[in-house]
């Protein structure tokens, strides 16, 4: 692949202070033009003429059909919004996006759930406001998660912390993916591979905790349905903070209310923001988190690296960080 120049850059990310200055070097000598990303107007002037974007949300139309455009970078960590047909289409347009700059914290979200679960955490709070001390039916049979099974089904930058941690807690994890190199992640003890046609079944059905940490394809929408949940045991928990059209939410609220498994985290809905009416509030042993974490220190300036790299990658000809390809076409 040959070197390619960046000319020109339009970036609606909100940056200011050092962050823009950063922006700036990183693409230097180009020129950064910075416009707010509700300033409609601007950007439909400014797109017709800069080779590259840097956005604060996804690609919209605007921006597949701008023909000066060669790449495109979606400060977030999600694509399934960009990877429509038509941008995969383009093999002109380069799209990448910034996953992995909030893995750590996310891995930690995975736990706050597995351990708020495993601790019945909404319980103990209405005991706190009841002063009430061990009256929690079945509390003393509780166990840890110490020597428990973690099945973690995606196994990017996310998933690739959840398995650390899970290790790290003494847990066995079984871990679903994509491709011989992920079967040498550290910490794994079993892998199922997609691109070798496994299936996720065993790993459901050994799991004490399936954890969604995939990315939303065609492939992936509504890969738990009720199928899936009725392989899980009846003691095992699902949390998922991949994206809400991974489940089958009607299927999900129906086997937490019959007891098919245990309960459930849950951070991403099939709508959001999440009705007040949805149904899913009112599921048995469920924790709902607002599609929102504790982010990094420093998520900003890691954002920034993963750009940085890709504009080296970019100019030199090489395969860029995260970018979308023809397997992440999502319809929906």
């Amino acid at each position: 692949m040959s070197s390619r120049r960046i000319n020109s850059v339009l970036a609606t990310v909100v940056y200011s202070g050092w962050h823009l200055e950063r922006l700036r070097e990183i693409f230097a000598p180009a020129t950064v033009i910075q416009v707010a990303p509700e300033n409609e107007e601007e950007i439909a002037k400014v797109i017709r003429t800069v080779d590259v974007a840097v956005l604060k949300a996804d690609l919209d139309p605007r921006f597949a059909a701008a023909e000066n455009l060669r790449w495109v970078h979606c400060d977030h960590a999600g694509v399934n919004k960009s990877a429509r047909p038509e941008v995969i289409a383009r093999s002109d347009l380069i799209v990448t996006a910034s996953a992995g700059r909030a893995a750590p914290a996310l891995a930690q979200h995975v736990f706050f759930f597995a351990l708020g679960l495993t601790y019945d955490a909404p319980a103990l709070v209405k005991a706190k406001e009841r002063h009430e001390w061990r009256q929690i039916p079945g509390y003393s049979e509780r166990r840890g998660l110490y020597g428990k099974t973690l099945g973690v089904i995606g196994l990017g930058y996310t998933g690739r912390e959840v398995v650390a941690l899970g290790k790290a807690m003494g847990m066995r994890v079984l871990g679903y993916g994509r491709g011989p190199e992920q079967a040498k992640i550290p910490g794994l003890d079993k892998f199922y591979d997609a691109a070798a046609g496994q299936a996720i079944d065993e790993l459901l059905s050994q799991s004490d905790f399936v954890v969604l940490s995939i990315r939303l394809t065609d492939v992936t929408f509504r890969m738990i349905g009720a199928r899936e949940l009725g392989l899980m045991k009846r003691s095992a928990y699902l949390i998922n903070i991949a994206r809400g059209h991974v489940v089958d939410e009607a299927a999900l609220i129906s086997a937490l209310h019959a007891g098919t498994i245990a309960g459930a985290g849950l951070d991403v809905f099939e709508q959001e923001p999440l009705p007040a009416d949805a149904a899913i509030w009112d599921a048995p042993n469920t924790i709902i988190t607002h599609h929102q974490t504790a982010e990094m220190p420093d998520l900003v300036a890691r954002s920034l690296d993963i750009i940085a790299e890709n504009v080296r990658r970019y100019r030199a000809g090489e395969e860029m960080l995260n970018r979308i390809k023809p397997d992440d076409v999502y319809t929906h």
